[in-house]
Parts: structure tokens; C-alpha cells; sequence
């Protein structure tokens, strides 16, 4: 039997300029970052990316508008980064084991460029506003968190919490499709509550404390922050009875 349906095109090649101006971006980025981990945000400056690469100021501009524009794609990329290094663990096994997995990436991910976690979740730069897909790839990376916990069996006192968390899924559509997605379960089962309650849940105790130890805060106090970070995973493993 033969097929009637016509090929996709080839995708058009790109020219020589947009391979240089992609090739130009790529390196305006490389060095904002490389200023970002030398000075944290204050050290970012356009100006100075410019002289580094031999261009002058106006023309730089012509790559980024403003050092907002350059700062929104580095957290864009930042947030894709993390996100890939989330979706990349194997949560086969499910469970505590999963939940684990999932929080050791995330951690291992901010201390090897704390520059870039505190880019994306340290303190607001004064001023500037990220896009709004950043929703969408916070979300990405919380994602495969709602899968675990999706098979828990909260604790009687987060009952008031999955019951409000239930109210979100059943009034906010984006949610709802965004818990479907990972877990495939419609916003009225009552799982559906549970996993959105265990990954935001899980969020704030992730963050403080691998944003303090990215930071730096835990210098001198006499504990390892890997080991702390798997008591805190388990006490919540815990409230949640994932096995």
C-alpha cells in the first residue's frame, strides 16, 4: 500500500549571518555568566561584555536590548538547565528511593553553579520582572516530584492542606493540565490533591537548604548539608508514608 501524505520539507539551512549572530549571542551569554559568578547580579555589565569581545557598546545592544533582556535569557537557560538535570533522574523505583534521587539532583545541580541557582531562586534582582514561562519551566522541574508523591498517603494533619490544594486543582485549569501531565490524574481524584500537596510542599524544603548552602551560609557550623538535606527528605517522606 502506498502512502498518499507528502514529506516534511528539510528545515531551511541558516545563513552565515544568523549562524554568526547565534555564534555572538552564545558568547555575550558566556561571559555574563562567567561576571554573574565573579560578582554575583551587580556584575553584569554590558559595557564591559562588550570591550571583552572587541565590540562597542551600540552594537552590542543590537544582540540584547537591555541588560534585562540579557538577564531574562540567562534564567531562562538556567531554569531549562535544572529542569533537563530534574527530568533526567530515574524514578522507576518510586517512593522515598525516587523522592531522594529527585532532591540529590537538584542539589548537586545549585552547588556546582550557585551562581545560577541564585540567579533563578536567591533574592529578586530590584526591578526586574521574569518572563512569565518562567512559570512554566518551575513548573518543569517540579514535575517529576508530583509523579512520587502522587502514591502518598498524607499524614491526618496535612489534611487541611490537601483539601486546599484540592480547591487550586479544581479552580485553576493550568494546574490542573500541568498535575495531569505528570501524573496522569484528573483534578476531582483525590491523588491528584496529594501530589500537588507533596511537590509544593517539598518545594520551600528543598530551597532553604540548598539556596543556604549555595549561598554559602553553612560555612563554619558543624554539619554536612548533603546530610541534612536526606533528613529533611525523609522526615518528609515520612509525613507523606511514601516507603
Amino acid at each position: 500500500m502506498t502512502s498518499s501524505s507528502t514529506p516534511n520539507p528539510a528545515p531551511r539551512a541558516r545563513t552565515p549571518r544568523e549562524r554568526y549572530r547565534d555564534q555572538t549571542r552564545a558568547e555575550i551569554k558566556q561571559i555574563a555568566v562567567g561576571q554573574l559568578a565573579a560578582g554575583g547580579v551587580e556584575g553584569v555589565a554590558l559595557l564591559r561584555i562588550a570591550k571583552e569581545i572587541g565590540m562597542s557598546g551600540p552594537a552590542l545592544y543590537r544582540y540584547f536590548a537591555s541588560r534585562d533582556d540579557l538577564l531574562t535569557e540567562l534564567i531562562v537557560d538556567a531554569y531549562q538547565a535544572v529542569a533537563d538535570r530534574i527530568r533526567a533522574v530515574d524514578t522507576a523505583a518510586g517512593g522515598r528511593t525516587a523522592l531522594h534521587a529527585l532532591a540529590t539532583a537538584l542539589r548537586d545541580w545549585a552547588v556546582a553553579q550557585p551562581h545560577l541557582y541564585l540567579l533563578i531562586q536567591g533574592t529578586p534582582v530590584p526591578g526586574f520582572r521574569a518572563p512569565d514561562e518562567t512559570v512554566a519551566q518551575a513548573r518543569g522541574v517540579l514535575g517529576p516530584f508530583l509523579g512520587v508523591f502522587a502514591e502518598g498517603r498524607p499524614s491526618g494533619f496535612l489534611e487541611p492542606l490537601v483539601d486546599e490544594f484540592g480547591r487550586w486543582l479544581r479552580d485553576d485549569a493550568a494546574v490542573a493540565a500541568w498535575v495531569e501531565q505528570w501524573t496522569e490524574l484528573p483534578p476531582e481524584e483525590s491523588a491528584a490533591a496529594v501530589a500537588l500537596t507533596g511537590a509544593i510542599t517539598a518545594w520551600p524544603l528543598l530551597h532553604g537548604t540548598v539556596s543556604l548552602e549555595a549561598a554559602g551560609q553553612f560555612g563554619g557550623m558543624g554539619h554536612q548539608p548533603a546530610s541534612l538535606l536526606t533528613a529533611q527528605v525523609d522526615m518528609l517522606a515520612d509525613s507523606f508514608r511514601l516507603t
